[in-house]
């Protein structure tokens, strides 16, 4: 049952009937994995979009605790976030510099930006530099430094800590894997750097050619399998978990959900869960998820609601309302199953879900 916590200036409200179950142990075991596979390189963490959704202030203690000491964000608000948490100095945003505010920042803190353009280069320097990393274009066509720009003044004057690119077809067997690779070596002989990253999760996977000085993994720290050779040293790491609403007993005949897509052929016991498509639970999985009670799994009936689900009772008639069942969110599987890429199923998920 959900239950209310006492504060001074009286009660909070209790939270929604939503909660994201993290396994803690199988998530510093897939970054202990990934680091074991870099190699001589180290592994450091993608910890954008609040921890890939699954809660970036419980995500990274875990990781720092398994040895990560490098974490890549998105935003200057995410660096912020997590700079109580992690050593000085280990954090770098991806994006950039967009004005002198961040640059005054990332000074300030010792965040440092992850330079992608000879403007934000110019005006890093411009506000008194200092170490930086740097993002080369070598095939993604994303945010990065043309290769044709490496011979600009502003860049030979950049302290660069971190030199980087991105794979981007690191998941397949592409032959723009090994163009990417070679461009990348060429520029890495060109411009003075103290470390060198390029790989990915499924970059790991693609071998030592590929490990340089850091990688970067991302999705599979997070129980994503991005490719095959991962498959089998991946852990699941959340279990999005709703609360019954309410039980009721259907005819035979009679229909669920918007639209009436589902009709029962027989009487049954069905149920309404706390979950819907406002959580990122979306219409995708109507009349094809499934969520787990006592052992039984549970179909999805009808059109999934903005907050509402309903399940099918019949093999667990015991639940009752208040009762919690898992959602089968087996992050490869339910990419099949739903259509959506396994970044999308982790990141989707609301903010309603209790971290």
């Amino acid at each position: 049952m959900i239950s209310v916590t006492m504060r001074p200036d009286g009660p909070h409200p209790p939270a929604a009937p939503l909660r994201l179950a993290l396994d803690h142990a199988a998530l510093a075991g897939n970054w202990r994995t990934l680091d074991r596979m870099s190699g001589s390189a180290a592994a450091g963490a993608a910890v954008k979009a609040d921890g890939y959704g699954v809660g970036v202030r419980r995500v990274v203690p875990e990781l720092v605790a398994a040895g990560c000491r490098d974490f890549f964000v998105a935003h200057w608000q995410e660096a912020d976030e997590i700079a109580d948490l992690v050593p000085s100095g280990s954090i770098a945003v991806l994006h950039g510099p967009l004005d002198d505010a961040d640059v005054a920042w990332a000074r300030s803190t010792g965040v440092r930006p992850v330079i992608n353009s000879l403007p934000q280069a110019a005006r890093w320097l411009a506000g008194g530099g200092g170490p930086c990393d740097l993002m080369l274009d070598t095939g993604i066509n994303r945010l990065g430094l043309p290769l044709a720009e490496l011979g600009d003044p502003l860049i030979g004057r950049l302290e660069i800590a971190v030199l980087m690119s991105h794979l981007a077809s690191a998941e397949e067997d592409s032959p723009l894997n090994e163009r990417q690779r070679l461009r990348w070596e060429a520029a890495r002989r060109v411009l003075p750097h103290r470390r060198a990253s390029l790989a990915n999760s499924a970059g790991i996977a693609l071998g030592p050619a590929y490990h340089s000085d850091l990688t970067r993994p991302g999705l599979a720290l997070y129980g994503g399998v991005p490719c095959a050779a991962l498959a089998p040293l991946i852990r699941p790491v959340i279990t999005p978990q709703a609360a019954l609403l309410q039980t009721r007993t259907i005819a035979a005949g009679e229909s669920v959900g918007y639209n009436a897509t589902f009709t029962a052929a027989r009487p049954m016991q069905v149920g309404v869960i706390a979950l819907g498509y406002a959580d990122g639970y979306l219409r995708c999985w109507s009349d094809v998820g499934t969520v787990r009670a006592g052992g039984h799994e549970l179909a999805v009936l009808g059109r999934v609601s903005m907050d509402m689900t309903v399940i099918d009772l019949s093999s667990a008639p015991d639940l009752r309302e208040g009762d919690w069942v898992d959602v089968v969110y087996d992050l490869p599987a339910a990419a099949t199953a739903s259509g959506l890429s396994q970044y999308e199923l982790l990141t989707l998920l609301g903010k309603r879900f209790s971290r």
